[in-house]
């Protein structure tokens, strides 16, 4: 039986900005299973990777985590800070929110590691791309030597300032030692860079994109993640590449039996690579469950909307369907107390005013944020149209009403904008085929 190693609740991570709070990610619940590959899809803004960094621990100033929980299961952390940090600790589980900054760094690279969007600033341009391996291997080498609970950790693998001055004169006292060198090798090899020695050498200017993204990969695998967050991996890269580096991440995947976080906004990717997938709309999950449940039974008109603005290879040629509208604005004062999709969906209606829960579609294995999961679409409870176009310019409680004589429903129409959106238009084929 499979069993969570991430469980987040009631997440919330705000910008504080001159022009408001953002709410880049609202009382978002999460659960990932040790060993799966969980896909989080969606449109760009909509939260994704604030989502990703917020598990990290690295969202910068203005934005601030406000909310909620972040636990690891990890019985050797919670041993660790089980007496300094009683509250953070639940059995296996310790919430990171509850645990001194330092505890949650030691965790980056042998606990979690991250693939970030774009991998040529993640490189120091004036350093060896074997330079920069070897130092993460044996940054993780040296963190694994101590113990992660501050009160008993030791000095013995510091590297000190006389450390430093030594390794002027003394090869032997240089930070990163001979082993850490010929690790970073072996990564270069495991990730399918041909000649990895002599590429070690190169700088990363001298790298094509693919294989920076996949020197990137080598260096998030130097400490041997229990979680690897891969954000956008393929974002930038031909569909040839892609493909590739997806086959690698799924060969890794199931070497090593890390479990994987794969951020994106390409359905493709989720369909070839994902066991279970959350679906997330102004910064909320508005539906998740396993794949074959939310591709093949969408509940949530986004999800729909999304699957419907993708090519079907296999079917009759025919025009996308694009989300009619923009990705909502998530200032906090421009933020309806209400569905967040409804002045986009099709099939907005009466109970769509008010906040939706989550409910449950096929027990606790799928599961959405849409009232059409308790009560079938009626035109007769749909809201006019032109419903919020008179909500933002009137910005009172004066709506229009359907005229009697023609139907309320909205006639798949959406708002009304003239702007639409194809967040999928790159996702390739239906069924996991390659983009």
């Amino acid at each position: 039986m499979s069993e969570d190693i991430i469980r987040v609740t009631d997440l919330s991570t705000r910008f504080f900005t001159k022009e408001g709070t953002v709410n880049a990610v609202s009382n978002l619940d999460l659960r990932v299973e040790r060993g799966e590959v969980f896909g989080i899809v969606g449109e760009s803004g909509s939260g994704k990777s604030v989502t990703a960094l917020s598990i990290m621990d690295l969202v910068d100033s203005p934005g601030e985590i406000t909310g909620g929980s972040i636990e690891y299961r990890n019985a050797e952390f919670a041993d660790a800070v089980r007496d300094d940090h009683p509250d953070a600790v639940d059995g296996e589980f310790v919430d990171l929110l509850g645990v001194p900054d330092a505890a949650r760094r030691s965790l980056r690279g042998t606990s979690f590691s991250m693939i970030f969007q774009d991998p040529e600033s993640s490189f120091n341009s004036s350093l060896t791309v074997g330079e920069q391996l070897a130092e993460a291997v044996e940054v993780q080498r040296r963190a694994s030597a101590r113990p992660r609970s501050g009160r008993a950790r030791t000095n013995r693998e510091e590297y000190t300032f006389g450390n430093y001055a030594l390794s002027t004169v003394l090869p032997s006292q240089r930070y990163v030692r001979e082993e850490s060198r010929d690790r970073a090798i072996e990564l270069l090899e495991m990730v399918g860079i041909p000649d990895p020695a002599q590429r070690a050498e190169e700088y990363p200017y001298e790298y094509s994109g693919g294989m920076l993204q996949r020197a990137m990969i080598a260096q998030a695998l130097a400490g041997e993640p229990d979680v690897l967050i891969a954000d956008e991996p393929t974002t930038a890269l031909d569909v040839t590449i892609q493909a590739q580096i997806l086959d690698l991440l799924n060969d890794l995947q199931q070497e090593t039996g890390m479990t994987i976080l794969l951020i994106t906004h390409n359905l493709g990717v989720v369909a070839r690579m994902c066991d279970r997938v959350g679906v997330m709309y102004a910064g909320e999950i508005v539906e998740r469950g396993a794949l074959e449940d939310v591709f093949d039974r969408p509940v949530h008109p986004y999800t729909q909307g999304l699957l419907g603005s993708i090519p079907d290879l296999e079917g009759v040629t025919g025009r996308l369907q694009p989300i009619p509208g923009n990705v909502p604005s998530l200032i906090d004062h421009e933020m309806p107390d209400r569905c967040y999709f409804a002045d986009r969906c099709p099939k907005a209606m009466d109970e769509c005013l008010e906040k939706p829960p989550e409910f449950d579609v096929d027990g606790d294995h799928h599961a959405t944020k849409c009232y059409l999961a308790e009560v079938e679409y009626a035109e007769s409870r749909a809201l006019p149209e032109g419903y919020f176009e008179a909500e933002d310019a009137a910005g009172t409680d004066e709506r229009p009403v359907a005229d009697d004589d023609e139907p309320a429903g909205r006639a798949g129409s959406g708002t009304g904008r003239e702007a639409t959106t194809n967040p999928a238009g790159d996702a390739g084929t239906k069924g996991g085929e390659s983009e």
